[in-house]
């Protein structure tokens, strides 16, 4: 017999979720947040799924989520429990990625009389979340009412800014009260806002007046439809087309590597190369040089699209348009020339004359981390979905060509915690494979992302273990450090191996550390097999900062 939670206001909750197909729930271990535990893992819609380290079961909700391109609700007991989510949470909010935070309290007059398990969860994400709401204890005066007010307004947040909202909800004991039959509730009528959109007709004055346009595309989901836009908008060489390796679009005529065009702009190519009219698309950008570049170039006009966010990344803007991209250029299209621009070929004859340096480098480098990305792109299945951690990984990946593979980054915050975690999450999700390509610190770093018993065993990770983050030997400015505070304390040197941890969580593992064992290994590691398996790269021994900034200084020489 199933027995549910006796409290109104988780029984409101489930029935809420539910009206919204939210059905993937991530629950972290507690006796606070066992009423929501035991309820839905009662009622046969949801998917419940235990992770027991928060700051873990957050990132995995958050790649859930990404992968479903839908809500997924976590939920914690009280205390310090609720704060490890924070870090997915400012993930998830400059990403834009709809996470349902569920945190239970301790009742609120318990709050600072030194309780145990109880701190200030009230209004706990305010400033990186959509919006924070506070239930009423079943208790208290209209609690029912209010409560399902609250949480529909909640719920449709979360759907209409695509980002995380947060519910506290505080819970007087007993807690394991139960029953046996759940009550009727009524049938939701649904709010979400649509906003409609015209073009208007100044915008496409601008655009058909223009001679220099570019397109940036940062941190984008794959939408065929955007590809398709763009595409028409580069056949006739009419636009600049720069994307990376995250924003998923794929056509010859895109210019993919930005870094390797842009890094040795001096301040006479900056005028060359500026745009009169810059529109970006997407979420955050990885290359630092082409934000240094569009800064410098001080563009005429910028104009940034996005339902949500509007930021003057490049310290130009003069167009919010609050809109989906797809939305926008299908206004577009229908109104504005298509002539060639001689714009496109000036960016042309670069891209000819960096690519074919770049092919030369290649063909003669040595066995180290620039050689394994290089074997990568070539090497995994189309088929893979391929998350890169932060750093060097993502850096890397701008540099070489993964086709029409589905790239992603958590580059909201662009950190190195919760890269693992959230793969995994994705994972759990999707029906394609997935592959984690993950420095050394990324790696160790969020250990508990493999605490999970729900990877399946088409997961594949690669570990280049480089023994330290040697971004810092990368970028500038690192090296002016004494070299011991350097290794100890910013790149944080270390002998350590994955091994271990790789077989005590169940993954099948493999160590290489020469080219030949390399290239032998990658043959069978994406074959099917009863595991998932670890592949580590070590390159701890070999000079890689030098050899990714030799291959700067060649693409510099003529």
């Amino acid at each position: 017999m199933k027995k549910y939670s006796s409290k109104r206001s988780i029984q409101i909750l489930a029935h809420l979720l539910q009206q919204y197909g939210i059905s993937d729930i991530i629950v972290s271990p507690g006796s606070r947040n066992a009423p929501l535990a035991i309820h839905f893992s009662e009622i046969d819609s949801f998917n419940c799924y235990s992770i027991v380290d928060e700051r873990s079961a957050a990132f995995v909700g958050m790649g859930m989520a990404m992968s479903e391109k839908k809500p997924v609700a976590v939920t914690c007991t009280s205390g310090s429990a609720s704060v490890n989510y924070y870090p997915a949470i400012t993930e998830a909010f400059y990403s834009n990625i709809p996470l349902l935070v569920l945190t239970a309290d301790r009742p609120t007059d318990y709050v600072d009389i030194f309780d145990g398990q109880t701190i200030r969860q009230n209004n706990l994400f305010h400033q990186h979340s959509y919006g924070d709401f506070q239930l009423l204890e079943d208790g208290k005066e209209n609690a029912e009412d209010i409560n399902f007010d609250i949480i529909k307004k909640a719920i449709e947040l979360c759907i209409e800014k695509q980002g995380p909202v947060h519910i506290n909800i505080p819970l007087e004991e007993p807690l394991y009260e139960l029953i046996s039959e759940l009550p009727t509730f009524p049938t939701v009528e649904k709010t979400i806002k649509q906003k409609e959109y015209e073009i208007p007709s100044n915008l496409i004055a601008d655009w058909n007046t223009s001679q220099r346009i570019m397109i940036l595309v940062g941190t984008k989901d794959h939408s065929p439809e955007l590809e398709n836009q763009l595409t028409q908008l580069v056949k006739n060489h009419t636009v600049v087309v720069l994307s990376e390796a995250n924003s998923n679009l794929y056509h010859e005529k895109f210019f993919r590597h930005i870094d390797r065009y842009v890094f040795n702009f001096t301040e006479e190519d900056f005028k060359m190369y500026a745009p009169d009219l810059l529109i970006t698309v997407g979420q955050n950008v990885v290359s630092k040089k082409v934000k240094q570049f569009l800064r410098k170039a001080k563009p005429k006009q910028h104009w940034h699209l996005d339902p949500v966010w509007q930021p003057d990344t490049y310290f130009a803007l003069t167009e919010k348009m609050e809109v989906k991209p797809e939305v926008f250029f299908s206004k577009l299209l229908k109104f504005v020339n298509l002539e060639p621009k001689p714009y496109f070929n000036l960016w042309d004859v670069l891209r000819d004359k960096k690519d074919a340096k770049h092919e030369k480098f290649i063909s003669s480098v040595d066995f180290s981390d620039f050689y394994f990305f290089n074997k990568t792109a070539q090497i995994v299945p189309e088929n893979y979905n391929i998350h890169f951690s932060n750093s060097s990984a993502i850096r890397y990946a701008q540099l070489f060509d993964y086709g029409k593979r589905r790239i992603y980054c958590n580059r909201g915050t662009s950190g190195i915690d919760g890269s693992t975690s959230t793969a995994m999450g994705f994972a759990i999700k999707n029906s394609n494979p997935t592959l984690l390509i993950t420095g050394d610190l990324s790696f160790f770093y969020d250990i508990n992302g493999l605490w999970n018993q729900y990877i399946p065993p088409f997961v594949r990770i690669m570990i280049f273990n480089n023994g330290e983050g040697n971004i810092f030997k990368i970028i500038p400015g690192p090296g002016n450090a004494n070299p011991n505070t350097l290794d100890e304390f910013i790149a944080t040197k270390h002998h350590k191996n994955a091994e271990y941890l790789a077989k005590h969580f169940g993954f099948s593992y493999t160590r290489v550390d020469e080219e030949v064992t390399l290239d032998r290994v990658l043959e069978n590691f994406f074959k099917p097999d009863v595991q998932p398996k670890v592949l580590e790269i070590n390159t701890q021994a070999l000079h890689n900062a030098d050899i990714q900034k030799s291959y700067f200084n060649f693409l510099k020489e003529n």
